[in-house]
């Protein structure tokens, strides 16, 4: 059992633009970290997010950032930092000037508590790119008061 997966969204906006709102902390917590994002995402950074709905700060570790088109991390899978996930983010412009985003994720243990970690983070990831397409094409947080 090889615990991974992958969602995608396309966005009415230039990767430029989408991609800024993903690296640049006072944008992602606009719509994404209802408790704040500290930290740009660079490669060798190590930031933290913090979410309303699972409270603390949350370390990630920046592997990779390739301008416009890649962002690498990890980050706890399990609550501690024995295992750690790999989240790859993807950016592609589309011909009809819109971007589509690819988020996948793997490394969870092969257990019932990685299973469940693994559906959270899923559903997650594809809540994050259904908040960051309406905040940025029009201009609402989704996730405002929906976590606490």
């Amino acid at each position: 059992m090889d615990l991974r997966f992958t969602v995608a969204g396309r966005i009415s906006k230039s990767v430029e633009e989408v991609f800024e709102a993903v690296v640049a902390p006072e944008r992602l917590s606009k719509y994404f970290t209802t408790g704040g994002a500290r930290g740009r995402l660079e490669t060798g950074a190590e930031v933290t997010w913090d979410f309303h709905d699972f409270p603390g700060a949350f370390p990630v570790l920046v592997q990779e950032v390739v301008p416009n088109e890649r962002i690498v991390l990890q980050w706890e899978a399990d609550g501690t930092t024995a295992t750690r996930t790999t989240v790859t983010m993807e950016f592609s412009a589309l011909d009809d000037g819109r971007s589509l985003v690819r988020i996948s994720e793997f490394g969870w243990p092969e257990t019932q508590a990685g299973l469940t970690s693994c559906l959270g983070n899923c559903e997650g990831w594809t809540a994050m790119l259904c908040a960051m397409k309406a905040w940025l094409e029009h201009g609402i947080n989704l996730r405002d008061g929906f976590y606490k």
